[in-house]
């Protein structure tokens, strides 16, 4: 244990188990028995830019950051400027070879926003009717980012172009870069995936004038007119409507182009960007017509592995909340029962649901359907502090701690996931803020949840109340919460039992906002004697790059349990509040260590 305050929370006063070790609790859910899960069990997902965000990491010998002078202000910059190329495919190969040396067997690529990134023949791509430098091109995209300001939008132009070049450098050279990834994992013994967004709304802000955005999802009548309720943002809420022919005919061709050409061996449909399918409410006969629809991309794909000779699996990314689902037409019951889905990975829209209901999941879906846990780029979105740099970052990023990434692994494992898929992975690539950088060569030690067993972990919760979820398809989160006096508060999560031979223990942080009196309060595990002994700390459990402690504006409290009292699967957590005032709790953190 490390010097500090959690570390000296390891009292003499307090017992340790260490005659014998814990017999291996009783096997998780039974996995599906589905051939997926045998060849296909460490999906990592990337998105159409994720060889695009940082050429030094994959071409290091072309690019470099330097502080350098603009030339459009003839000032330097404030912040470190990457100069170099142009971008080649050796930089896609470099990315997989990375990929396949931690252990990834699947490599999922996404293939589209909205428009299609790659140079498409059947749909509008990104760089349709654009001139190298014209920064007009990408002007109306500003908006759609927050940016409005006139200087900050010419900012935004100056980082906008050069990233846009590097695609046009390859299609200058002949290549088409969703093919070559396909290529680079074919040389690695990577299976190839694609993945298609089905409703990508990230120029939505200005539907018209943004390059993100297909010609179809300009037109109003193309897009769903009764999806928002409440404060909701309504444009965030205006996809395209699936109950158009139109809308269904387009997504189809781009698959069956995906799919047809392309030397790929899978397919995901990506509903988490977004969920939005049909207006709410669909009928019957909406909900027969959307399934009639994957049922045709499911012969497509059958096809396709017919001619291959190759499995080309189906498989849904989605939030999971199936009723909802439902709701805007999207039987994902029906079709897994069916066997028209191979693959669910039940997830969130931008953190990681650490208590996603697997269990509950597999008695919906059926014993066909392999169900896989998604990790997420951020646990939950905990500001977090780096003392050293003294800067703030408004979440952690997974990818950044091993922790973070075994505890993650855990929450769906334990509760029989057949595998894991992670998502948003490279976003803690960050050049730019030292120390922060995604640990690639932990991505293939978290697969077995028997090996991570006894592994120090660090386990979180969700927080509601914020941009990052979407509802109403999101788990609802079970913090933050405010305390009242004398009440009890349980709260659960999915942990692995973990061997009580090895001086391991458990630590629980309490996340408080700044100014709460913290008196009277108890914490119990599964039916233990409530623990009161808590000691201040703001350090986190376990630091995520560079960033090592709460905010200014949260304080923490910790205690310690014995191992032992952790058991697979649920874990209720109850906590007491005993002080005369209201107590605000943001969030709960767990270290095993």
């Amino acid at each position: 244990m490390k010097n500090s305050v959690a570390g000296a929370l390891l009292l003499p006063g307090l017992p340790h188990q260490t005659t014998t070790p814990a017999g291996l609790p009783a096997p998780p859910l039974s996995l599906a028995s589905n051939p997926v899960s045998a060849r296909h069990r460490n999906l990592y997902n990337g998105d159409t830019s994720v060889f695009f965000y940082n050429p030094e990491l994959w071409q290091p010998e072309d690019y470099t950051l330097k502080i350098v002078k603009n030339p459009r202000t003839g000032k330097l910059n404030t912040k470190p400027t990457l100069e170099g190329g142009p971008f080649s495919a050796k930089a896609i190969h470099r990315c997989v070879d990375v990929l396949a040396d931690s252990g990834v067997d699947t490599f999922i690529i996404n293939a589209n926003a909205s428009r299609a990134w790659y140079p498409s023949k059947t749909i509008p791509s990104i760089l349709d009717g654009y001139k190298r430098g014209d920064r007009d091109f990408f002007r109306g995209h500003a908006i759609c980012q927050g940016i409005t300001k006139p200087a900050a939008v010419e900012e935004f132009l100056d980082n906008m172009v050069p990233f846009m070049n590097r695609y046009q450098d390859l299609l200058d050279a002949g290549v088409d870069w969703l093919a070559e990834t396909a290529k680079a994992c074919r040389r690695r013994g990577v299976s190839p995936w694609v993945s298609i967004r089905m409703n990508d709304l990230h120029g939505c802000n200005n539907f018209e004038g943004s390059f993100f955005n297909l010609p179809l999802l300009k037109q109003k009548e193309m897009r769903l007119e009764c999806y928002t309720y409440g404060d909701q943002n309504w444009l965030y809420r205006q996809g395209l409507n699936y109950e158009k022919p139109e809308v269904r005919r387009q997504m189809f061709e781009q698959i069956r182009e995906v799919v047809e050409d392309y030397d790929f061996e899978g397919l995901e449909l990506d509903w988490w960007r977004q969920p939005l399918c049909c207006e709410p409410g669909a009928s019957a006969e909406t909900i027969a017509m959307i399934s009639d629809w994957i049922r045709e991309i499911r012969a497509l794909t059958e096809r396709q592995a017919k001619k291959t000779g190759r499995p080309y699996p189906l498989s849904l990314r989605i939030p999971g909340r199936l009723a909802m689902l439902k709701q805007i037409g999207l039987d994902v019951v029906t079709l897994c029962r069916e066997g028209i889905i191979d693959l669910v990975c039940p997830t969130g829209f931008f953190c990681t649901s650490w208590d996603m209901p697997h269990d509950a999941l597999r008695r919906e879906l059926g014993n066909r359907v392999a169900i896989y846990g998604c990790i997420e780029g951020a646990p939950n979105p905990l500001p977090v502090f780096d003392r050293k740099a003294k800067q703030t970052k408004g979440l952690r990023d997974t990818a950044a701690s091993r922790e973070l990434m075994r505890g993650s692994a855990v929450s769906s494992l334990v509760q029989g996931a057949g595998g894991i898929e992670w998502f948003n992975f490279f976003g803690a690539d960050q050049p730019r803020l030292p120390g922060l950088r995604a640990d690639y060569a932990a991505l293939g030690a978290v697969g077995q949840l028997d090996q991570l067993r006894g592994q120090p972990k660090h386990y979180a919760f969700g927080m509601n109340g914020t941009s990052l979820g979407l509802t109403p398809f999101e788990v609802p989160a079970q913090l933050p919460v405010v305390l009242e006096r004398k009440g009890q508060y349980a709260f659960r999560t999915a942990l692995c039992a973990e061997p009580t031979d090895r001086g391991l223990v458990l630590l629980v942080q309490l996340v408080l906002k700044a100014g709460s009196r913290f008196e009277g309060a108890s914490v119990s595990l599964n039916g233990s004697w409530p623990e009161t002994r808590f000691t201040r700390s703001d350090e986190l459990l376990f630091p995520c790059g560079p960033f090592t402690h709460l905010t200014k504006e949260h304080i923490g409290y910790v205690c310690q349990l014995p191992i032992s009292l952790i058991r697979d699967g649920w874990n209720e957590i109850l906590l007491e509040h005993g002080s005369k005032q209201p107590l605000s709790l943001v969030t709960i953190e767990l270290a095993v260590r």
